[in-house]
């Protein structure tokens, strides 16, 4: 499900409207805004930051330079989206690190949020950074908390320390001393969560933070738990001042509300996302780019990170020389479409691209269909992934046996195929595409 599609899509409805006239009146404008109002409470978003938001757009949006405009549907779309980035944006957005080692970060949160896997995602993502976490154990309550740290921190290819069920504080304040002499130079300390909130887990909470002062404090809230999770975030600002959140399933809420409302309602901005289940799928949270998504503008610059991800420098070298001399082949599209799986979901891919974020909410995209196409190119036989010019009927036979689907998808493949071949020798002149191609 593509990010914010709803909320995309019903802003795309109501700046269309107001790109089809030509200069804008102040009752034009005010009917916008209200419909603006409407989508922001539909999204679940905050009504006090609804209707902050809305005034300060409308006191702009009727200003001399708007109404007399040559554009002026465009200069409310940019008010729109500078509004968007400031109600999101914070000085303090990126994740602080200590001068002396180590840097602590404290998580906490609810349970149910995700805040365990969370450790790991973000120990994964600090390691490509250069960084050597240590992951801490001090949920001692609920069952299998500690194994499950474990099996993430194995993924996450983190170190875990654990000391069973002691006391929590003394297990923080030996981890960070084990860490000194280990060489960590961050410490990530996954605390007890409850099913809500209660003073015995606060108590806890602050005593831990009492003995280990944490460079970062951060809570894990669920995004798809909407107003909720901004109550939770505004509880445990109260008590613990914390310094950060962290939004999970975020690749499943399609209304946002909790995204817009928190940094408002808690005066802490949202540090990181989760976007998947994988280790990997955590993001820094860009409100530049969130704002872009939402109205419809598409997000280039995390669709080109995820893109440097997938595929090295070199590869995509190898890959253009090959288009540039139209010698693309089936071991080629092979290793594209494991690429492309590296990237994620391929519906979020193409709600990154501009312009087709509001156009792709019927559009009804099968990722299986790249696992059925391995299938089919993997029971080819090398000299015709190579040479598919050399595929004929009674290969095609054998082909779609071997892969345990029909002649019509092996056909279908293959037309896919020289249409992709096609397309890139018309796109061949093109630059900055090696990232993507």
């Amino acid at each position: 499900m593509a990010l914010f599609s709803s909320l995309s899509e019903k802003f795309s409805h109501i700046f269309s409207k107001l790109t089809n006239r030509g200069k804008l009146t102040e009752l034009e404008i005010k009917e916008a805004m209200r419909e603006v109002r409407i989508a922001l409470l539909e999204a679940d978003v905050n009504y006090m930051v609804v209707k902050d938001f809305v005034k300060k757009v409308s006191e702009k949006a009727v200003g001399d330079e708007v109404m007399k405009s040559l554009t002026p549907s465009q200069q409310v779309i940019k008010i729109v989206n500078d509004e968007l980035v400031n109600l999101m944006s914070s000085d303090s957005q990126k994740l602080k690190i200590s001068s002396a080692p180590p840097t602590i970060i404290m998580m906490c949160g609810l349970q149910g949020a995700g805040k365990t896997t969370m450790c790991a995602k973000l120990g994964a993502h600090l390691k490509k950074s250069g960084k050597k976490p240590l992951l801490v154990a001090c949920d001692i309550y609920r069952p299998a908390a500690i194994s499950q740290l474990k099996v993430v921190g194995k993924q996450a290819n983190c170190e875990v320390f654990e000391k069973g069920t002691q006391n929590p504080v003394k297990t923080a304040k030996e981890s960070i001393e084990f860490a000194k002499k280990q060489g960590y130079d961050v410490v990530i300390i996954d605390t007890a969560g409850r099913l809500h909130i209660n003073e015995e887990l606060m108590n806890e909470l602050k005593n831990i933070k009492k003995e280990v002062n944490p460079t970062e404090i951060l809570l894990t809230v669920d995004s798809m738990t909407g107003q909720d999770a901004v109550t939770v975030a505004q509880s445990f600002n109260d008590d613990l001042d914390i310094t950060g959140v962290i939004l999970t399933k975020l690749d499943g809420d399609t209304r946002g509300g909790s995204a817009l409302s928190i940094k408002a309602i808690t005066g802490k901005p949202i540090k990181f996302t989760g976007v998947g289940e994988k280790i990997g799928d955590i993001e820094p949270f860009y409100p530049d780019r969130i704002a872009s998504r939402i109205l419809g503008m598409g997000d280039v610059l995390s669709l080109i990170e995820k893109a440097q991800e997938a595929i090295s420098e070199e590869e995509a070298k190898e890959f253009e020389k090959k288009f540039r001399q139209n010698n693309f082949t089936f071991q080629d599209y092979l290793a594209q479409m494991e690429n492309l799986k590296k990237m994620g979901s391929l519906k979020d891919i193409l709600g990154m691209i501009p312009g087709l974020g509001s156009k792709l909410k019927n559009l009804q995209i099968d990722e299986k269909q790249l696992d059925v196409n391995k299938a089919i190119i993997q029971s080819m036989t090398p000299k015709e992934r190579l040479n598919p010019e050399i595929i004929k009927a009674s290969h095609r036979q054998r082909i779609a046996k071997g892969s345990g689907t029909s002649i019509q998808q092996v056909n279908q493949l293959l037309k896919q195929f020289e249409q992709s071949k096609e397309l890139m020798k018309q796109m061949k002149g093109g630059k900055g595409l090696r990232r993507f191609f």
